[in-house]
């Protein structure tokens, strides 16, 4: 019975974690299915996301609550004048041009701020830090039941978003067909604005997730490299295998670290970013979409 209580408490850790690399690739995927471009910035925006929260709270004594929705509003914004100052000068170029601009701007970002909240790892208390549920033998932290909640309320949110709204849809015939779109009065290039704002968003968000359990340093956005594995293991451009890919690298991240010896954990992911490769190049949820440009 202990035996299974175990592998039950590392399995919903695992979610957890797998949900922070899964609302991070999903702002890969938004990006890809719109632009067909890979953000490799992602995990840095989501690294300035957590310490904008941060200084909300510790500089401006913001309340939790209050300083989570105005951090992800302001790397939302982030996002959109990124996309329309810098991202759009590169439509068009070869897709190495694209990888070494969102690299660069990640190793600026970096930069940025290090100089600004130093280099030490930082955090603050959340209603979630510290606090554990028990059911029966079964103790489960507050910190991972929030993380996994937060995602499920965050992809509702979306999902009635991007299926019930006039500028979800537009936003989704705006990726799927741009030229139509344009020719329907859609403003192509606002929104996909709009889309690399939301992506900064759902980033920041999972930043703001992440605090009860881990600290916020200038690195944390080494966390894309996971993510993208995650992307690439659901199936670049699905959103739900952006998801569920980031969960089975969360849950496998947990069982090698329990059931391997030290080091395994570390390279999880990059083991099955390379086993999706050679064994399923195209992910399990991959989508064949032909774009009209």
């Amino acid at each position: 019975m202990g035996d299974a209580l175990r592998l039950l408490e590392l399995i919903v850790n695992g979610a957890a974690g797998g949900c922070i690399y899964g609302l991070i690739a999903l702002g890969f995927v938004l990006i890809y299915k719109a632009t067909e471009l890979v953000n490799f910035a992602q995990g840095d925006i989501l690294m300035l996301g957590g310490f904008v929260a941060f200084s909300l709270v510790t500089w401006f004594g913001f309340n939790y609550w209050l300083a989570a929705v105005c951090a992800i509003a302001i790397t939302a914004a982030f996002g959109f004048l990124l996309d329309m100052i810098v991202i759009r000068r590169v439509i068009g170029q070869p897709q190495f041009a694209v990888v070494m601009l969102t690299l660069g701007l990640g190793f600026i970002f970096r930069a940025v701020a290090g100089i600004t909240w130093g280099y030490d790892s930082v955090g603050f208390v959340t209603p979630f830090t510290n606090k554990t549920i028990h059911l029966g033998s079964l103790v489960l932290g507050y910190d991972s039941l929030s993380i996994i909640g937060g995602t499920v309320l965050l992809c509702v949110i979306l999902y009635l978003f991007f299926s019930h709204t006039r500028l979800g849809i537009a936003m989704q015939a705006a990726s799927q067909n741009q030229l139509a779109a344009y020719y329907m009065g859609i403003p192509v290039r606002t929104i996909f604005s709009l889309i690399w704002a939301i992506s900064a968003g759902v980033s920041a968000a999972a930043a703001i997730l992440l605090v009860p359990v881990s600290m916020i340093d200038v690195n944390m956005g080494f966390l894309g490299i996971k993510a993208f594995a995650a992307a690439v293991l659901g199936g670049f451009g699905s959103i739900p295998g952006a998801l569920i890919g980031g969960v089975t690298i969360g849950v496998a991240e947990q069982l090698a670290g329990f059931y391997l010896p030290a080091g395994f954990q570390d390279v999880t992911s990059n083991v099955v970013l390379l086993g999706t490769l050679i064994l399923l190049p195209q992910g399990l949820f991959s989508q064949r979409v032909v774009k009209r440009v």
